[in-house]
């Protein structure tokens, strides 16, 4: 890419050592007689032709990521309206761009041709638009280019609005630069060298004589040395000279123009004539070139490589030395491209030498623009298109394959890269995009099929993974979005027939469910039913970022799998245990009847013939063989579209433990680190039974750190629901210091790994801090530590020698902070009790007093937790001292609690809290209700006891120590749900919510209003491009206040497209700001997901999109 460094190969790294080793002969120098004069004239009259272009590629296509990026163009044709700049600028697939003129006045210009090999587009613009600027075309003479010549690079250089470089032409017959092995590299031309020193933004920039004439278009740069390539205008001339025969004047609507052009998918390279020598060529042949050709010749064209399949396959190979072309004599790239462009869908004769040997082949020449893709497919995120002649070329495939330019979510789950090639699909053979889609139009939601896929950097294998179809729809149907050269844009319909299964209405099923679920009283169940959903035309997100730079195009990962293999939570090791494959001894412990219920009618003989089927393990303890069969290992994704609450990564993995089975529910207990919200996709592997269903998140905690995931039994078979079964739970008597314990767990093998251990701190306070991004952060919790574990990545349980449940052994997540600006996710285990889990347990089984949640099929009334939303740390009672506390009061808390000997303070309140107002920082809490308070503990106890109280109005009398003082306060408690944030809203391309405890806690909230907080945001999106990234409050819309959701709505809908909006938000340091951004509803309409309790349905609509002829709804099964 123009802006981009050049990345050179061992290969190229040769070659370029042999070019500094050799002395070039070149065309004659011509004497440059400018002087200073000259020159300001020449720069007066090209710099207000030359435009600051910003663009956004809106989505991942071919070589290009989605992303947001700025560059130069130039004015080339004035009355038409035509911009000329580089193609890496322009972009192979869908872009959004403007044009800054030095007056900065600002128009949107469209995309009218890119080049297929070379890097050059044109954009085109309203020239009437411009109405306060006085400015000309820039004339193209590529002849003038010469060594020697000085020139002036006028361009946006390193995010300048005008930089003007100065240089003098060093050659014109440079390979053309080498970028990346997998994206964009120009070919089969020549380039030009200067030391002008171009940087980031100067893609497109013209190169200028004295005249004011462009000999040549900036393209690249290298970053070890101040080397600019410039491309030559040969090929710019005639391409403009097609678009100009097309239209007189400017249009509105520009009519497409052909521009004929030929290939055989074969790259030439320019070698010396010592070169060919060296590979055959017969003296007599080099003696009748040198003699045919220009004087000054230095070399031929040799065939550096064929694409496979392409019009050359079988007939030219590598070292073919290039010598005629239909009779003629041909050294030059720009007399064969001549050819070619001239012969499209004809045949031509090629004379070659191939190790001394005269070869004659007559071959067609082949459309390039046939095999140059306009379309793709958009499926969960992912971009799926037929391989282009750019790519096939980098890969040695054959055109027209099915790509992976962005692996989305549903590809991304099964371990899908980008770049790869899918070859398999449920079965079938995959050559054409047009069989994955019909394939894909017979699958169901929910639908589990193989898929086989090659790499370029393993293509002799195939690998096997699975594809889950997406059960939720968390994204758009299905869209085939082609490209529509006369507008610009890229039109989007709907890739599957009404009647595919994945596009089926849920609104009669949702129905259905609603009339014939039934609460747990009437004794009669129906089982939920699995829902097909659909949604009207969206575009679906891109990759969301945390990243707040405006740099060119923010280089996307190379794989969406390679890039979260850092921050994946739970890689077990697999060699940990020293156990073989283990039995378990279902005689030894029986469950509490409430915790499993009769499983019906079940072949025993069955279940019997799977359990001798088992080894036993020589050295298992009796608490391994108990707890085996209620363990289970999550593998949990979080679909990028819906990346909320500061959740840190897109794929987890993590054990957890079964707290309740039954026919009709199964409930897993695990920590937030594994099941960080509910908007997610959990899959459970049961370590007694070899099967993976879905679960579904029924409860987050505000506070503790753990998840409640429901899971259907009857997914399970007759036989699965056997063998699998409840932990028993014993809360009490807690653990203390000293006792013995087993923590056991799973391997990623799903073997069970047990070792004893023994209690060294079993009420250790947690103190995690803040996170770049706030995230949740256990709070107000202490832990058990252990005198030996795992390590930081094994997460189980701690049981006593009987295999009762005593602590969930769970994953924390943290951040660790290395000066000012770096930083690294960390992770570490600790115990939580199991005593606040066995409460929430009881009150799901008794029937809480919250809202109804559906439950597989079962309304059932869900609890709610009141908190003092206030954030305490230990303080040492000799501390406490020294700050002013009363002999009698630390006599108090001693006889209280004589192991803790400690006071807890306030380190701060949750930001719209009821205590917000009333405690302090600082502040001892030294009783409620005049009972003396030790831990976190006391404090919970005294909040559910407030629920107890028939007139309690939710608050707690607190006795408080303040800078020396004792006062009494009323402190308000405020109750919580289990189902986290429960609407979420895409506008612009960022995701707002309502801020969640972790931004709450650190104890700011706008006084403008608080209720549009931007999560996350996603490239190639108007918000990227504009700067509106995440970590910040939307206060108002046009001067329209927006203090929640609901406001935000109404002042977005007004909005039309293409409109400019002004935004003024606040971060989260405080500071405000005022930015404005233009509304994008083709590429990027306004869409809300809200989750619905009642229905355990996540509802997703479209607000406004450019058509908004239709609301879309989204429903989730839970």
């Amino acid at each position: 890419m123009g802006d981009s460094m050049e990345r050179l190969g061992s290969e190229e790294a040769a070659s370029l050592m042999k070019e500094e080793l050799c002395m070039e002969i070149d065309p004659p120098f011509k004497e440059n007689l400018a002087t200073a004069e000259d020159w300001r004239k020449a720069l007066n009259k090209v710099v207000p032709a030359v435009v600051v272009l910003r663009t956004n590629a809106c989505r991942a296509f071919d070589t290009e990521s989605a992303g947001a990026s700025y560059a130069t163009g130039f004015i080339v044709d004035k009355r038409r309206g035509i911009i000329l700049t580089n193609r890496h600028v322009v972009k192979p697939g869908p872009v959004v761009a403007e044009a800054m003129f030095v007056n900065r006045e600002e128009i949107p210009v469209h995309p009218i041709y890119r080049d297929p090999v070379h890097d050059f587009g044109f954009f085109q613009y309203d020239p009437g638009a411009i109405q306060f600027l006085s400015y000309e075309e820039i004339p193209l003479a590529p002849e003038a280019a010469c060594v020697g010549l000085e020139i002036r690079v006028v361009g946006n250089d390193s995010g300048e609005k005008v930089s003007i470089l100065a240089g003098t032409l060093a050659r014109l017959d440079r390979d053309a630069p080498h970028y990346k092995k997998d994206g964009y590299n120009d070919f089969n031309t020549f380039y030009m060298q200067a030391a002008s020193g171009t940087k980031g933004g100067s893609s497109g920039s013209p190169v200028i004589d004295w005249q004011g004439r462009a000999v040549a278009l900036n393209a690249g740069s290298k970053s070890s040395s101040a080397s600019a390539f410039f491309f030559p205008l040969e090929r710019v001339v005639r391409a403009l000279k097609f678009l100009q025969k097309g239209r007189d004047s400017f249009s509105e609507k520009w009519e497409a123009v052909s521009i004929p052009r030929g290939t055989l998918q074969v790259t030439f390279s320019h070698k010396g004539f010592d070169e060919t020598r060296r590979l055959g060529l017969q003296s007599e042949t080099e003696q009748l070139v040198r003699s045919a050709s220009p004087p000054g010749e230095t070399g031929m064209l040799v065939v550096d490589s064929v694409v496979p399949g392409g019009p050359a396959h079988n007939f030219l190979e590598p070292g073919d030395v290039l010598v005629r072309m239909n009779g003629e004599v041909i050294t030059q790239f720009l007399r064969m491209e001549t050819l070619f462009d001239d012969s499209v869908n004809e045949k031509v004769e090629l004379q070659i030498e191939r190790g001394g040997k005269s070869v004659v082949v007559n071959l067609v020449v082949q459309d390039l623009h046939s095999i140059t893709p306009d379309y793709f497919l958009e499926v969960s995120g992912a971009v799926i298109h037929p391989l282009s002649y750019q790519q096939a070329r980098n890969f040695r495939f054959h055109c027209g394959i099915v790509y992976v330019a962005e692996p989305g979510y549903m590809l991304f789950r099964a371990g899908v890269p980008r770049h790869a090639i899918i070859k398999k699909f449920a079965g079938e053979d995959i050559s054409r995009l047009e069989d994955f889609i019909t394939i894909l139009s017979k699958l169901s939601r929910g639908a589990r099929v193989p898929l086989e896929y090659i790499t370029y950097g393993d293509r002799h294998r195939r690998k096997s993974v699975l594809v889950t179809i997406d059960r939720h729809e968390w994204y758009a149907p299905p869209q085939l979005y082609k490209r529509d050269d006369s507008s610009g844009l890229w039109i989007a319909k709907s890739a599957l027939h009404s009647d595919a299964p994945i596009s089926s209405s849920v609104s009669n099923r949702v129905q259905e469910i609603e009339n014939h679920t039934l609460s747990p009283s009437t004794g009669e169940i129906c089982p939920m039913e699995q829902i097909h959903q659909s949604v009207g035309l969206e575009s679906t997100d891109g990759i969301t970022s945390m990243e707040t730079s405006y740099e060119q195009v923010a280089e996307e990962r190379h794989s969406q799998d390679e890039s979260d293999a850092g921050t994946k939570k739970r890689r077990v090791e697999e060699e940990r245990s020293a156990d073989g494959n283990v039995i378990v001894d279902y005689s030894l412990h029986e469950p509490r009847e409430e915790r499993l219920e009769d499983s019906g009618n079940v072949d025993n003989a069955v279940s019997r013939g799977y359990r001798g089927s088992t080894a036993v393990a020589a050295n298992a303890s009796v608490a391994e063989r108990v707890i085996e069969p209620t363990l289970v290992m999550f593998e949990v994704h979080v679909p990028s579209a819906c990346m909320i609450d500061g959740v840190h990564s897109q794929h987890f993995f993590g054990t957890g433990v079964i707290i309740y089975h039954s026919e009709t529910m199964g409930l897993v207990a695990v920590d937030k680190n594994t099941v960080a919200v509910s908007v997610s996709d959990v899959m459970l592997s049961f370590a007694a039974f070899p099967m993976e269903i879905p679960g579904e998140v029924v409860f987050l905690h505000p506070v503790h750190n753990f998840a409640l995931v429901a899971y259907d039994p009857s997914a399970l078979g007759a036989v699965g629901i056997s063998m699998v079964r409840a932990a028993e739970l014993h809360p009490e008597p807690a653990l203390r210091r000293g006792d013995p314990v087993y923590l056991v767990g799973l391997s990623r093998s799903l073997q069970a790994t047990s070792r004893k251990s023994f209690v060294t701190n079993p009420c250790a306070a947690l103190n995690i801090g803040s996170a770049d991004c706030p995230r949740y952060r256990a709070t107000n919790m202490e832990v058990t530590e252990l005198d030996t574990d795992f390590g930081s990545t094994f997460s189980g349980v701690l049981t006593d020698e009987l295999g009762r449940v005593q602590a969930v052994w769970g994953s924390f997540s943290t951040q660790l902070k290395y000066g000012c600006n770096s930083s690294e996710d960390h992770q570490f285990v600790r115990g939580l009790s199991i005593y606040t889990i066995s409460q929430v347990l009881d009150k799901i089984i008794s029937g809480g007093d919250g809202p109804r949640l559906l439950i597989n099929g079962v309304k059932r009334p869900m609890p709610l937790v009141r908190i003092l939303e206030v954030e305490l740390y230990p303080t040492l009672l000799s501390k406490a001292r020294s700050f002013g506390l009363s002999d009698a009061w630390i006599q108090a808390l001693v006889k209280k609690d004589p192991i803790r000997r400690q006071v807890l303070r306030v380190k701060g309140c949750l930001a719209g809290s009821r205590a917000e107002s009333l405690l302090e920082q600082g502040d001892m809490v030294l009783a409620i209700n005049k009972v003396p308070v030790t831990c976190f503990h006391d404090i919970e106890d005294a909040c559910q006891a407030l629920d107890q109280c028939d007139n309690s109005d939710g608050r707690l009398s607190m006795t408080i120590f303040r800078q020396g003082h004792e006062l009494e306060l009323l402190v308000g408690t405020d109750v919580r749900d289990g189902n986290g944030t429960a609407r979420v809203i895409n506008w612009c391309g960022c995701i707002v919510q309502d801020p969640h405890p972790a931004v709450r806690a650190l104890g700011f909230l706008p006084e403008e209003g608080h209720g549009v907080y931007v999560a996350r945001w996603c490239h190639g999106s108007p918000v990227h491009r504009y700067g509106l990234y995440a970590l910040q409050w939307i206060v108002e819309v046009n001067g329209k206040r927006t203090p929640d959701l609901d406001a935000f709505v109404d002042a977005t809908k007004e909005l039309e497209h293409g409109e400019f909006v002004r935004v003024r938000t606040v971060h989260l340091n405080g500071k405000p700001r005022v930015l404005t951004l233009k509304q994008d509803l083709h590429y990027w309409p306004t869409w809300e997901l809200r989750f619905d309790p009642e229905t355990a349905i996540w509802r997703r609509k479209t607000i406004k999109s450019l058509d908004c002829c239709t609301t879309c709804v989204i429903t989730v099964d839970k």
